[in-house]
């Protein structure tokens, strides 16, 4: 076994594998980017070295620097993890070629399913079953226009070289190709450096199904059951459970070989994952093989009591597969939910911050965290937006879904726009829960994923009580008695009484028949701890708000909010800052800020400009300024954690500003493009 290794990655899978080969007794030496200073894979390692400035292609991406640390520090092997350059057969070699191990396959096997075109006809000579489709080296126009007809609409267009849902595009019909195409081709060249395109046939009623398989160096090899990974957005995994729920001990095992045969071709060694597009008839078909470790690995080893880690390890310094197939067994089901900083309502737009609050659930043996983030850490426009986790395991399918539903509830975050809310709808829905997902079920499900209900009135009234108990534990804080400073409509022989107003959490720019506030007029009673059950933390308000009274009993503990309505006992989490409260209640997240807080914006100001929907990078300026556009047309492409977003026009127009040239980065809501309508033009000459 190796005494040092050096992990070439960041984020919670540089954690996870510090974490076992640590546990094994292995020296952790980590690199970073300018970036990541202070993040948690630094501090868990033995020793960590600087790579170069934050992007990328500048730090986790120079493997020649990552080699002159390996051999400088004398760490014996490294670990690639997933994404960067854990499939990059270059470095692979490289590795080989100073006498550093490569914890992953040889160099040809990465090469062979490198490129996704080559792979097919491996995968056609190895008799594994393909989706049809073009997978030549071919790539004019023309040729692929031609081969695109001959495959049929919907289809699929896929980087040769690509990963991660980066460089696919869907196509409905011949005249969107050209665009579809380009983008796909550029969005490649900026990942993989590589535009070259395949075609598949896109099946509509699918589910994408994985077997985890492992490889020695001494021609062993097995698979470890399989994972499903249908539920999708942008082509990206968001929800994995294993094993694949519905499909027969007889498919299992034909795709389980199907994995075998596949990296018997290329003369695996170590793990790697065949996806496989599976069809309700029991029909399926090889999508692409994956030569590293997965993001969802972790399901895998909770239904197999196996560490993929430390086998990896094991394999890499030259030892036997510590189990044969028979020895392999399953136990129960295990789901793991992705969380990521992004805005679901937005189309999933990456988002970024500082994490200032974070609260998680606790780690048991049915419940796993991997995360790569702390409270306080920033997230950054630079890397994929995954923050963490979440795995948890049960005897069967439904009790795995229960625990998963607690366990979202028990987790919470501040500071960063994330899909914890979203995965809660997810997993808590019928489709989910009372059926088996296929790869639509995103768009299947949208109403009842996005259905998203403005906050009750009684909620409403709670954050008031909520914003006054914040309010005076600061004071008491302060040591203030004085009850000028409580900020409350002090009267002499009265009541304290007070009026907060919110603003409306639903508002937006459509909605110009809704009030713009919300109004609470919240009054303290006297507090009888005998009468409230002796808790003499809980204290009495009597709220209106839109003509309903509420009687509402409170006590604020750190975060936890105990609150009763009406005699009715409920438990709530919260968080405050000067700008905005934030309640958490059964898988709902309701922020409020008052508008005091709120910096007023003239209604004239940014008339026809267009803003950032996200952080980001200007990757692609397409118009010019006096440019007439129309509709739709694309004026400028960002890119943000690694995915490509398009700016269009929202109508006719003329470019008659442009604050932003391509390089520059932006944030949320910066001014990029300033265009007047067609109509206001012609009006003024």
């Amino acid at each position: 076994m190796f005494s040092r290794i050096l992990i070439a990655n960041r984020g919670e899978i540089a954690c996870r594998i510090i974490q076992t080969a640590q546990q094994l007794g292995i020296h952790c030496v980590a690199v970073y980017s300018s970036a990541d200073i202070n993040a948690r894979h630094v501090k868990m390692a033995d020793e960590a070295y600087l790579l170069g400035p934050a992007q990328s292609s500048d730090s986790y991406l120079r493997g020649d620097k990552i080699l002159q640390i390996a051999a400088s520090c004398g760490a014996q092997a490294i670990h690639p993890g997933y994404g960067f350059l854990s499939e990059n057969a270059q470095f692979a070699s490289a590795c080989e070629q100073q006498n550093i191990v490569f914890i992953g396959p040889p160099a040809a096997a990465i090469a062979a399913m490198g490129s996704k075109s080559a792979a097919k006809e491996i995968m056609s000579n190895a008799e594994v079953p393909l989706v049809p489709g073009y997978h030549g080296d071919g790539q004019d126009l023309a040729l692929l226009k031609k081969e695109a007809l001959k495959c049929g609409f919907p289809l699929l267009l896929k980087a040769v070289a690509g990963g991660g849902g980066k460089g696919m595009r869907i196509v409905e019909c011949l005249d969107e190709f050209e665009a579809a195409l380009a983008a796909a081709q550029r969005e490649a060249q900026n990942a993989f450096g590589n535009s070259d395109m395949l075609i598949e046939r896109y099946l509509t009623k699918t589910r994408h199904i994985e077997v985890q398989v492992f490889c020695d160096s001494f021609g062993a090899a097995i698979y470890l059951s399989q994972r499903d990974c249908s539920i999708q957005r942008r082509h990206q995994k968001i929800v994995e459970e294993a094993p694949a729920p519905g499909i027969s001990q007889a498919v299992v095992a034909a795709m389980g070989e199907a994995a075998l045969n596949a990296a018997r071709a290329i003369n695996y060694v170590g793990a790697g994952t065949v996806e496989f597009l599976y069809n309700e008839d029991g029909s399926f078909y090889f999508m692409e093989m994956n030569t590293r470790l997965q993001v969802e690995h972790p399901v895998t080893e909770m239904i197999t009591n196996v560490d993929l880690v430390r086998w990896q390890l094991q394999i890499a310094s030259g030892e036997a597969l510590p189990l044969t197939q028979r020895q392999v067994t399953i136990t129960g089901h295990a789901i793991e939910c992705r969380i990521y900083a992004e805005d679901p309502e937005h189309n999933f737009l990456p988002a970024t911050g500082t994490l200032e609050y974070l609260h998680m659930p606790r780690a048991t043996q049915q419940v796993r965290i991997d995360t790569g983030v702390e409270r306080g850490d920033e997230v950054s426009v630079y890397y994929d937006p995954m923050l963490a986790k979440l795995i948890v395991w049960g005897e069967d399918r439904p009790q795995a879904i229960a625990r998963m539903q607690q366990a979202l509830l028990d987790y919470r975050m501040v500071g960063v726009k994330n899909n914890l809310p979203f995965l809660y709808q997810v997993i808590s829905c019928p489709a989910f829960s009372d059926a088996i997902p296929d790869t639509q079920f995103i768009d299947n499900n949208r109403a009842t994923l996005f259905n998203e209900a403005p906050p009750s009135t009684e909620l409403l009234a709670i954050a008031s009580c909520c914003k006054i108990l914040f309010e005076s534990a600061a004071l008491s804080d302060q040591r203030l008695s004085c009850p000028f400073a409580s900020g409350v409509a002090w009267r002499m022989n009265q009541l304290p009484s007070r009026q907060i107003i919110w603003q409306n959490p639903v508002l937006s720019a459509e909605d110009d028949d809704l009030p713009s506030e919300i109004i609470t007029q919240v009054e303290e009673l006297p507090g009888d701890a005998s009468a409230l059950g002796g808790d003499s933390h809980r204290r009495h308000f009597r709220v209106e708000i839109n003509r309903q009274i509420f009687s509402i009993q409170a006590s604020l503990s750190g975060d936890k909010l105990d609150v009763w309505v009406q005699e009715r006992k409920r438990i709530l989490y919260t968080y405050n800052t000067d700008s905005q409260l934030t309640l958490f209640d059964a898988g709902c997240v309701l922020q409020l800020k008052q508008p005091s807080l709120i910096t007023e914006i003239d209604d004239d100001h940014g008339q026809g400009a267009l803003n950032a929907p996200m952080n980001g990078r200007v990757i692609a300026l397409l118009v010019t300024q006096g440019q007439q556009v129309t509709a739709g047309t694309v004026l400028m492409i960002i890119e943000a954690m690694k995915m490509e977003h398009s700016i269009l026009a929202p109508s006719d127009g003329e470019i008659t500003d442009i604050y932003f040239a391509e390089s520059d980065l932006v944030t949320e809501g910066d001014t990029l493009i300033a265009i007047s309508d067609t109509e206001n033009l012609s009006a003024k000459v």
